[in-house]
């Protein structure tokens, strides 16, 4: 992904690649190829879920794709109309003096203010992608403006000087909104009327096998080792036993981590053990809540690890029980 200046415009926009460490499993390009095919019908598309679930990442595959200019906008809470159209930014003075005649003086000024387009005008004019992340964190009524585009391919610029205009929108004109489900806090409920005009994809997390790939293109690691730490952090997950959901991104941490100190991803290891917790641990729900059940959710961990990470075994090869009580101790936590 690299950021140009497009000629004649003032506002960047990204010349988008795919990305080396992408990873396509049947079940991803099964959802690309869904998703580039309402986009290619000239549908407006919504992409929501789950913080982690690839989201964004899923946008830009699909704005690689189209291989137009982008535009990336985030939403947020200050937001305003002026924000996506654009707005008068600046003054502009012409001063002329004419002393042609020595003994005449004429002086002359004139004030005057200048319009400067913001990313979704830009994008409108000239048939860019605009990829418009978490567009649900902006107000509703800053988005109103995209009604009239997304339905009559009209966009209404404000009077200058006492003069309007209307914007034609490109044919080529393509946009991707991602967004989180309504329980993430900062979220606004998106208008009807808003809803109405695109196509929502809700995605999860991805299966399995497919998490495992990602992982390990990502964390430079190979299946063997990604693999475990893959599945305890999707049995993690399973348990509810949190405040803030680990993601695939909290697994890239552990497996990245990992490759680099060439850890084993062990319940025998202490420096992976404690890996987890740093890792982990900080999304139990008892970060800020209710301390009093650490030692419950980090038991929770400890029982996770070692059923996915291997367990203790004896020195006769026979595996014994593991006391996570003293593993906690042997690494430096408190059970």
């Amino acid at each position: 992904m690299n950021d140009d200046f497009y000629p004649g415009d003032a506002v960047a926009t990204l010349s988008l690649k795919a990305r080396e460490d992408y990873v396509d499993t049947p079940s991803i390009h099964a959802l690309c190829g869904r998703a580039r095919s309402y986009i290619d019908a000239g549908f407006p598309l919504h992409l929501r879920g789950p913080a982690g679930c690839g989201k964004t990442t899923l946008a830009f595959r699909l704005a690689a794709e189209l291989g137009r200019p982008t535009m990336f906008l985030v939403g947020d809470e200050a937001m305003t109309t002026a924000d996506l159209i654009g707005k008068q930014t600046r003054f502009q003075h012409r001063k002329v003096v004419d002393q042609f005649i020595h003994s005449v003086l004429k002086y002359e000024e004139n004030v005057e203010q200048q319009w400067s387009d913001a990313k979704l005008t830009v994008a409108c004019r000239e048939g860019f992608t605009l990829v418009y992340d978490e567009f649900t964190r902006s107000r509703p009524e800053a988005n109103n403006v995209l009604l009239a585009v997304l339905e009559e391919r009209l966009l209404a610029l404000p009077a200058s000087n006492g003069v309007g205009e209307y914007v034609k929108v490109h044919p080529n004109f393509r946009i991707i909104f991602t967004s989180n489900p309504r329980e993430y806090a900062g979220i606004h409920n998106s208008q009807d009327a808003l809803n109405d005009r695109l196509i929502t994809m809700d995605l999860d997390y991805v299966d399995e096998a497919s998490e495992i790939a990602i992982v390990a293109s990502r964390a430079k690691a190979n299946s063997e080792l990604a693999a475990p730490i893959v599945r305890l952090v999707r049995a993690y997950r399973a348990t509810g036993e949190f405040e803030q959901i680990p993601t695939p991104r909290a697994t890239i941490m552990i497996a990245k981590m990992a490759a680099i100190q060439k850890m084993k991803p062990s319940i025998d290891n202490p420096a992976f053990v404690r890996l987890c917790m740093d890792v982990l641990e900080g999304k139990c729900m008892h970060c800020g809540h209710s301390a009093s059940k650490a030692p419950q959710y980090r038991e929770v961990l400890m029982e996770i690890i070692k059923e996915h990470c291997g367990v203790r075994r004896q020195s006769n090869g026979k595996a014994r029980p593991s006391n996570n009580r003293s593993t906690c101790q042997s690494i430096g936590l408190n059970s």
